[in-house]
């Protein structure tokens, strides 16, 4: 746990470089993670963002890593479907569509 912990803490301290090196610009982040701009650099300055805060900014910074976690968690879960029942067969969703004129 504690080489956890001091990862994060490298992570957050070099956060400002890692966003200074990325083709994102801060607006862009500071407007996709939805806090103010203030609070965004005082937060920076003093390298408080909150743990979800810092997810969210690694999610812009690695959209390919963020995007092949989110796949990997979607076949997991598909799996899970799988495996428990929870699914209805290509029929059936053609017969919902149909019915929902979407098709």
């Amino acid at each position: 746990m504690i080489q956890e912990i001091i990862a994060y803490k490298k992570i957050v301290n070099g956060i400002e470089d890692l966003m200074n090196k990325s083709p994102f610009k801060k607006s862009y982040i500071i407007e996709q993670i939805g806090i103010p701009s203030p609070t965004f650099y005082r937060k920076l300055k003093t390298q408080t963002f909150s743990a979800d805060e810092m997810l969210s900014i690694a999610k812009i910074l690695s959209p390919e890593e963020n995007f092949r976690l989110e796949l990997k968690a979607d076949i997991e879960q598909g799996k899970l479907d799988l495996k428990n029942g929870d699914f209805i067969t290509h029929e059936e969703m053609l017969a919902e569509l149909k019915s929902k004129n979407l098709i």
